[in-house]
Formats: structure tokens, sequence, C-alpha cells
């Protein structure tokens, strides 16, 4: 798995309907998709959920290659969460029994279901950063978290932490490869040997990804503060949030499928 298959915190700039929805809608869109997908328990329920995902992609028309591409990270998250609850499910029907380990007709459901729901849930979140803008993100998790500020939570930054976390995973990731491409010029391996061997071999890189981060994060400080950056108070927004009707219809639909996948999953389809 190379790098740049890392595709979390990217941003596909595009002119799709659901590039245009309100960042609030998007954010609650996904919310429900994923209350949805932990409310799927059969093959129905689950085809839904796929046939909502595939609509989504292919409005928003972001590249499939890319959602793809986004998913090699957590390729052995996901098999290790399938070895788990195939090996570990409980059931009535024993299909194969080695050593400590049973494989039961139930186990084999789950661990099918537990892929899919798990390719599904990061799929569609990552649909969400790769249309919605790190400013407009910031400026809907604002807007939605405004009632805690009656409690002094601080949302203003809570959201400008995130969105700022997020906006700089592709930046790191790209300045890790550059200190990884460094070190093999000077004769570092990083692919050869044991895995716990590999794993020391990226201990060097800490200490310049770590100096590295730090000087970003010091640069985009005074930037901030050159610019007069003193918190949300009194901040004015260029693209204020408004809902539209594409707004309601998507919030509509999306708590729609909620509800009825929510009603197959109770009927056990």
């Amino acid at each position: 798995m190379a790098l740049k298959d890392i595709t979390l915190g990217q941003y596909f700039p595009g002119n799709s309907p659901v590039h245009r929805l309100d960042p609030r809608t998007k954010l609650i869109a996904v919310v429900l998709y994923i209350v949805a997908l932990f409310l799927a328990d059969w093959f129905v329920s689950y085809a839904v959920m796929f046939l909502v995902l595939a609509g989504s992609i292919a409005v928003s028309r972001v590249p499939v290659k890319s959602i793809v591409r986004g998913l090699k990270p957590v390729l052995f998250i996901v098999v290790f969460t399938a070895l788990l609850n195939l090996f570990y499910t409980p059931g009535d029907t024993v299909l194969a029994h080695f050593w400590i380990f049973t494989i039961t007709l139930e186990g084999v459901y789950r661990a099918f279901f537990m892929v899919i729901r798990i390719m599904m849930l990061i799929s569609g979140t990552f649909l969400l950063t790769y249309t919605t803008s790190p400013i407009l993100l910031t400026d809907g998790l604002e807007s939605l978290m405004g009632p805690l500020k009656k409690i002094k939570v601080p949302v203003h930054e809570l959201a400008m932490m995130m969105s700022i976390a997020l906006r700089f995973i592709p930046t790191l990731i790209e300045e890790t490869d550059k200190i990884m491409s460094a070190q093999r010029a000077r004769g570092a391996d990083f692919e050869s040997g044991s895995l716990i061997q590999r794993a020391k071999a990226l201990l060097p890189l800490l200490v310049p990804l770590f100096i590295s981060a730090f000087r970003r994060a010091d640069e985009l400080a005074t930037a901030m503060e050159c610019r007069c950056y003193h918190g949300g108070e009194g901040r004015t927004r260029l693209r204020q949030l408004k809902y539209k009707g594409a707004d309601y219809f998507t919030l509509a639909l999306f708590l729609a499928i909620t509800v009825g996948v929510g009603v197959l999953g109770r009927l056990g389809l």
C-alpha cells in the first residue's frame, strides 16, 4: 500500500448536486446513513444501503477509483475484524472446527455483513470530505453544535480544530512520503524483514515528521494572527449557510431511508 492511497481529508472540487448541498445537510445525512447501516440486519436492508451509497457516489461525480483507493489503508482492519467475527461468533450450525477455532454459519454471515458495513461506512464518510471544502465543513460543524454554546462549550474552536486536523492529513502524508524517499536515498530499507523490523525502520521517520508538523502549525498560527483571527466572536463569512429545497429533500429522503431500513431490520430482512 502506497501512502498516496490514503485519501482521507482530500477535497475534490466540483459542481455536482452533492457539492452544492449545505454542509449541515451532508453532515446530518451522513449521521442518518451511519444509523441506518447499524439498523440493517440482512441482505435486503444491506442492498438498500448499497443502492443509497452507489446513487450518492453517482450524483456526486466523485471517481469510484478514488473511493476504492481510499479503502486500501483500512483493509487490514477490515480483514482482522472479519476474522474475529468468523472464529468467535457462536452458532448452531458448525461448518468447521480446528484447535480453538470454530466456524459457524452464523459467524460467516456476521463476518460478511461486518465487512460490508465497515466498507460502506468508510465510503460514505469519505464522500463527505470529498465533496465539502474544509471551510464549509468548519462552518457546518459550528452551526450544528451552536446550541452547545449555551453551556460554555468552545464550539468554534472545536470545529476549527477538527477541520484543520482533517485538512492537514493529506499534507502530513505527503511530507511522510518525502521523508521516506530521502531516507531511502540514504540506504534505509522499509520493505524487507519481519513486521517488527519494518516497524523499527519507521521510527526514524517520527522525529522529522513531528518537527515538520510543529513547524507547519506555527506557520499557520502566525498566518492566522497576521489576519487578525481572534475566534468565532464577531467573525463574518463570505458564504452564508442557507437551506434550500434540495437540502430539505435530501434530509427527508435520508430520514425515510433510515426509518425504512429500521423497519426492514426489525422484520429480519
